[in-house]
């Protein structure tokens, strides 16, 4: 009878359908709190209990990690919406940046992996493999014409690793509170554009 209790009286059929529902529990309750959850945050909302959970997730860190990567596709679509119709390369990684700190802010599992609010400090991740991997995602998805810039695949990894290094520096010590939303949009524009149209000078 308690089985029937648990994941709301409906058992999932198979092991993914339990990983889908486990990880789609755990994006409602980071969404609803703003901040990291236990593996018995996410037990008790199914109903079920821990051990269940750690049978697809050992640890908390590894089902954070699965809630990031489960948002990212999502995230992808609106950044795309968001530098739609921007062309010039330094506009548009502005614009981009800038977006991406903000949908941290706003969706906090976007964000869990290197927020210090976090029980362990991932702020490496954001520079290693899957998240440059990621970066070359979002400027994919740019109006822009790398090429026609001077960008080769190189030079556009290179410069996803730059601008994850800016980004990480905003997570550690956040924009100072009295600077504006337009001037640290100048900021940004001014530095990272300057980094942006260095590749021109480079052919």
């Amino acid at each position: 009878m308690a089985r029937r209790r648990g994941w709301g009286g409906d058992p999932p059929q198979t092991d993914e359908e339990a990983t889908r529902r486990i990880v789609t529990a755990a994006v409602d309750l980071v969404s609803a709190t703003g901040k990291a959850i236990s593996l018995a945050d996410v037990a008790t909302s199914l109903g079920i209990i821990r051990q269940t959970v750690y049978r697809y997730f050992p640890t908390s860190d590894a089902l954070m990690r699965a809630v990031a990567m489960g948002s990212v596709d999502a995230f992808l679509d609106r950044l795309a919406t968001h530098v739609r119709g921007i062309h010039d390369p330094a506009e548009a990684l502005t614009e981009g940046t800038l977006f991406t700190l903000a949908e941290v802010g706003r969706t906090p599992h976007l964000g869990i992996l290197l927020s210090e609010s976090y029980p362990h400090n991932h702020t490496e991740d954001l520079t290693s493999e899957e998240a440059r991997a990621i970066g070359m995602r979002m400027i994919d998805r740019f109006d822009v014409d790398w090429a026609a810039h001077g960008y080769d695949e190189a030079s556009l990894q290179e410069l996803v690793e730059f601008t994850l290094r800016i980004m990480l520096s905003f997570f550690v010590a956040p924009n100072d509170a009295r600077r504006s939303p337009e001037e640290l949009r100048k900021f940004l524009r001014r530095w990272l554009g300057s980094a942006v149209t260095a590749q021109r000078d480079q052919r």
